[in-house]
């Protein structure tokens, strides 16, 4: 482990806080609901609050398998993105014709989660500051567009965020937020409580089946008879078999400095409600925490054989390395610094990078699936998708080509394993040589993808 490794702890920062919420009783007896919600992540706890705003009084119910935020929600960088499309190159190639349109619902959903934050009086440390998307390449300069609104040259972004390997970048002031995730989760729970909601942690969904014009859930503490089911478990397989094969568990691994110092910060210049990415294939991810540390994440996307989800998968000491060793090369400047904090979380990854929805039952149920990364702001708008589905509203959202069509499946073992690592190796020379081999094309052809 290189020095700067030395004295990290393997434990997601955002749960490493005394200020974590006891967990909720797990579900011990038979009840009834207007709606079950399963999965105590970000998707499960805006349809659980969203639930209650819309139609006050409705009887909700939710159950989490583990602890709100234990997974996903409570593991990512806390960077809240308005696209729902995973970003605009994505969005525009599979679905040109609704692009603006799908833009426009991204920015209106990332509002209304600064407005529920603010009413709702949910302290997060949301920050609404823009991204700064960078070139650290030659050949990655031209995909930043020169002469379009936000581009910067080398001098104006290192104006931003001082980094001797930035060569270009692209700011965009309105298009994303930084937040405590943890907290922003645990925040939504108590606002959906105190709008009648039930939350059961510890509760596991063993099995979904359609009964005497209802859905019976039945989970290791009892079963829940309910008019309406959605489904928010995301990488986790749950009862549906239609949502298992168009999503893969990919591992994404963090690491988080000590506080700096007012002395660190200001050599690196840096907006604390800005973050950042750079731009190739293969990228990082990277802001400043509420208490002034740098969450620095990404770039191995890790996929184990059988879509396999292990506690022993989160410690990985040559990608921690890697990401270590990438940290000092970006920010010289930050020499000494060390890290406290690593930990990884699994992403629900699909073939077209952006989530998917459908249902189930006769339309009792719905699902929503698929992230790819950017859950965090994209959760909310899959909320009131799947509520719309639910009520059989025919709404702008559900007429979308994004939320009608679903997603090419993975493959099969052991192709799946093959494609993917060929894959990441694709990916390695793209981001080296700035050109796509054929595979690569090929994939682009199909509307097929690998990402994390």
């Amino acid at each position: 482990m290189t020095a700067s490794l030395a004295d990290s702890i393997l434990q997601p920062l955002w749960l490493d806080t005394p200020d974590r919420p006891a967990p909720r009783p797990a579900l011990d007896d038979d009840i009834a609901a207007d709606l079950l919600v399963v999965g105590g992540g970000f998707t499960g706890l805006w349809t659980a609050l969203r639930a209650a705003e819309r139609n006050p009084g409705v009887r909700v119910v939710l159950v989490e398998r583990d602890r709100l935020a234990e997974h996903a929600t409570g593991r990512n960088g806390g960077i809240c993105e308005a696209s729902i499309t995973h970003g605009e190159h994505n969005g525009r190639a599979r679905w040109p014709g609704e692009y603006d349109h799908l833009h426009r619902l991204g920015l209106e959903n990332l509002d209304a989660i600064e407005e529920t934050i603010d009413r709702y009086g949910i302290e997060c440390g949301f920050q609404r500051g823009g991204s700064l998307t960078v070139a650290t390449r030659p050949h990655e300069v031209a995909a930043l567009r020169p002469g379009r609104e936000g581009f910067l040259d080398a001098m104006a972004v290192r104006e931003i965020i001082d980094s001797p390997t930035y060569l270009a970048g692209r700011y965009a002031p309105r298009d994303s937020a930084v937040l405590d995730p943890a907290r922003l989760a645990w925040g939504l729970a108590a606002a959906a409580e105190a709008q009648g909601v039930r939350i059961f942690e510890h509760t596991g969904l063993t099995s979904l089946t359609k009964k005497d014009g209802h859905v019976l859930a039945s989970t290791t503490g009892g079963a829940v008879r309910a008019d309406r089911v959605a489904l928010a478990t995301n990488v986790f397989p749950g009862p549906l078999r239609r949502t298992r094969w168009p999503v893969v568990p990919v591992y994404d691994y963090v690491l988080a400095t000590e506080p700096l110092t007012d002395a660190h910060l200001d050599t690196i210049k840096w907006d604390p409600a800005i973050s950042a990415t750079d731009c190739g294939n293969q990228f990082h991810y990277y802001r400043i925490t509420p208490d002034r540390r740098i969450l620095w994440g990404g770039y191995d996307a890790i996929y184990h054989f059988g879509r396999s989800i292990r506690d022993e998968s989160e410690d990985r000491r040559a990608t921690f390395e890697k990401l270590a060793r990438h940290f000092a090369e970006t920010f010289p400047q930050l020499e000494g610094i060390r890290f406290t904090h690593r930990w990884a979380g699994v992403i629900d990854t699909s073939t077209r990078f952006a989530a998917f929805f459908g249902r189930a039952h006769g339309g009792r149920t719905a699902y929503a699936a698929g992230f790819t990364g950017l859950g965090v702001g994209a959760s909310r708008f899959a909320a009131d998708v799947m509520l719309d589905q639910l009520a059989g509203l025919d709404t702008e959202r559900t007429r979308l080509r994004m939320v009608r069509d679903k997603p090419l499946p993975f493959p099969p073992e052991p192709i799946a394993w093959l494609g993917i690592q060929f894959t990441r190796w694709s990916l390695d020379r793209a981001d080296r040589t700035g050109r796509r081999n054929l595979w690569l094309r090929l994939l682009d052809r199909l509307g097929l993808g690998f990402d994390s």
